[in-house]
């Protein structure tokens, strides 16, 4: 119970909340306002600021007019399309199994935990050795069943799916975790009512669980819609956007237009374009949310 005068306890909130107001309008509100000001700006980031000459929505007209914007959203929503439904459905088989009541499982969730932990940098030395089309442990693989596999990497066609494949062992221990929450809080009632009535494993998990954890699949669907859109790390340590800009993403086209081609107010506007796909996509997900089963 706080005993001293009103004034005092407002400054004591305001003393507590100011290092994280001062961060927040330092480390994330003024890069924001300051990208939006260079976005209308012709800037090469070598040249001093003075020459910098306004331009306003010319850098906004030229990516959409350009064509190139369009080329990377598709690659973007390629990555989508391969990576989200299986992401869900791994995290969810990945989630099940951790949910029983096996022996060594502890150990289990350390080795399916460990590649997020891992930096992109070994995955992505891992995964070219993985892919490789000449001694790669895939293509191994595949030839034990008569498969000739790709050379993933560096075939324009089999790129993408060469990271999402290593996308996906890098973040399905993260989101089995979240589902593995969710299952937890299934209420076991359910299971034994459905087990009196003779419904069977297959028919406990469509009609009982998917349905009771369809609100923490739904969160994730969106955040990786959101997380799909800025896609960077995977392409641009395994692929650096090629083979012939095969998989050229549009975060990995920002870095490219703002630190080696230096035009930053160019990549200041796809900044700001790329924030303004990521909130309609969201805003039109979340009309669908009431579809989705929030009864417990």
């Amino acid at each position: 119970m706080y005993l001293g005068s009103k004034k005092d306890k407002y400054l004591t909130i305001v003393l507590f909340l100011a290092p994280a107001v001062g961060i927040f309008l330092i480390f994330k509100l003024a890069p924001i306002l300051i990208s939006g000001y260079l976005s209308l700006l012709d800037w090469d980031i070598l040249r001093p600021f003075s020459s910098a000459e306004f331009i306003g929505f010319e850098n906004y007209r030229n990516w959409i007019l350009g064509g190139e914007l369009f080329v990377m959203l598709k690659h973007t929503l390629t990555y989508m399309i391969l990576y989200i439904p299986w992401i869900i459905v791994l995290a969810v088989l990945e989630a099940s199994v951790l949910n029983q009541e096996l022996g060594g499982l502890k150990l289990y969730k350390i080795c399916f935990y460990l590649p997020v932990v891992s930096s992109w940098v070994a995955g992505a030395i891992i995964w070219g050795f993985v892919l490789n089309g000449k001694y790669g442990y895939l293509n191994q693989w595949l030839s034990l069943i008569g498969i000739e596999g790709p050379n993933w990497l560096e075939d324009p066609f089999w790129a993408m799916p060469g990271v999402v494949l290593a996308a996906l062992w890098k973040d399905t221990g993260f989101y089995a975790l979240i589902v593995l929450s969710a299952l937890k809080s299934v209420d076991k009632n359910y299971y034994e009512a459905a087990t009196v009535d003779g419904a069977g494993a297959f028919t406990q998990f469509f009609k009982i669980t998917i349905p009771l954890i369809s609100p923490t699949l739904f969160l994730l669907i969106i955040f990786n819609v959101i997380s799909g859109f800025q896609i960077f790390e995977p392409v641009f340590i395994m692929t650096d956007g090629g083979p012939a800009n095969a998989t050229t993403v549009v975060v990995e086209r920002i870095y490219r237009y703002a630190f080696r081609i230096y035009k930053m107010g160019y990549a200041s506007a796809l900044t700001w374009i790329l924030f303004l796909l990521i909130l309609f996509v969201t805003l039109i997900q979340f009309r669908f949310e009431k579809k989705v089963n929030y009864d417990r």
